[in-house]
């Protein structure tokens, strides 16, 4: 440390700090260690400080803190991170150490400010990522960083702290990653302050434990938010369906010859699923329950059944139809009959209210489709 610049103490300080500021010219290494616990004793038990001294403790403290091996470093920031008052250039020099060192100030320290954490995020790996996703709060900006940067780990932390704030744009990415992703799944349906409408999105991807967590949610929305979160759903939602069955034009007309004869009934949409007009059937469905073809495609073709609960609940159809909607859905599977009672016990207890208000989000991809 012979080659250190040296710093002169205050003149009187009526304390310690002075000799401290002097021992910091020491070349030992374990002095210096010593001289290192000393110095953040005597800050800690210093009670009030001056301009002059509170810059001395940060000078000699990251100029010594430099020089201290990993673990002493580490011991350093554990103790600085809940200080509210800790030396700035201490606490941005730990934040940007590596990652065992640098955890607890980030999670911790509110001297770090946004431009601070801006930069850790913005270059170094993923451990300091999460850590910062771990902090009490989290701003949009910083938040717009993990989700673009971080790894499946990271933005699932990111996701479960209720503390982190996530704009629209943050919000929609994490969940595009969450669909493709199961071991998000969890964390982006129990987020408080998901928009609805992704809420919503997470449906179909989900297994059933979180598609009810998804169900209760809408079943306890506010009537106001319901409509604010449905515009905003629509603002977003794309025309990204895919190709059409080559009948479907065909199939089309005819549904609609039979629904101008007043002749689109339930019953006619069983006909239709027992004969093999798939099309018909599912361009039959989607008309009755008001949702897109593709919605409807998808459900049949993935025997989402709880899905088709919610699709046939809204329709007000009664449960022996949706029963033999499910059982021929179920003909190829093993104990078809006693799956489909199964979904059918289900649907007697789900509430149509509940149904009513899944469906206007998938009713937003019809809009979608129609324009």
């Amino acid at each position: 440390m012979s080659d250190a610049p040296v710093i002169e103490p205050p003149a009187e300080t009526g304390s310690r700090l002075p000799d401290l500021v002097l021992l910091a010219q020491e070349e030992s290494s374990e002095k210096r260690r010593a001289l290192l616990r000393e110095l953040a004793d005597h800050f800690f038990g210093s009670t009030q400080r001056t301009a002059a001294e509170d810059s001395l403790y940060d000078s000699v403290l990251t100029d010594l803190t430099a020089e201290m091996e990993t673990a002493v470093r580490a011991e350093l920031s554990a103790r600085f991170a809940l200080a509210p008052d800790a030396p700035r250039g201490l606490i941005r020099r730990l934040a940007n150490d590596e990652a065992c060192v640098a955890t607890a100030v980030l999670r911790a320290s509110t001297v770090l400010t946004d431009d601070d954490l801006l930069g850790v995020v913005r270059t170094k790996g993923q451990d300091h990522l999460r850590a910062v996703s771990q902090r009490t709060t989290v701003s949009e900006a910083v938040s717009d960083v993990i989700v673009e940067r971080g790894d499946v780990n990271t933005l699932g932390t990111l996701l479960r702290n209720d503390g982190a704030r996530l704009s629209r744009t943050a919000s929609e990415t994490a969940v595009e990653r969450a669909k493709a992703n199961p071991a998000l799944h969890a964390a982006t349906v129990q987020r408080k302050s998901l928009p609805p409408d992704l809420l919503n999105e997470m449906y179909f991807v989900v297994e059933a434990r979180l598609r009810q967590s998804i169900l209760q949610k809408n079943a306890a929305m506010d009537p106001a938010l319901l409509e604010i979160a449905l515009a905003a759903g629509r603002a977003r939602v794309a025309s990204e369906h895919g190709d059409l069955p080559s009948d479907y034009a065909e199939c089309l007309a005819y549904v609609g010859e039979l629904k101008a004869a007043n002749q689109l009934t339930p019953t006619m949409l069983a006909r239709f699923l027992r004969s093999g007009s798939r099309t018909s059937f599912l361009i039959s469905l989607a008309q009755l329950a008001d949702v897109d073809f593709h919605t409807a495609a998808s459900i049949v073709e993935k025997k989402e059944l709880d899905a088709l609960a919610l699709i046939c609940k809204a329709a007000d159809l009664d449960r022996a139809l949706f029963l033999t909607f499910a059982v021929v859905i179920l003909n190829t599977e093993e104990n078809a009959m006693g799956k489909a009672q199964s979904y059918a016990k289900m649907y007697g207890d789900l509430q149509r209210d509940v149904a009513l208000r899944t469906l206007r989000f998938w009713r937003m991809r019809r809009s979608a489709e129609a324009a």
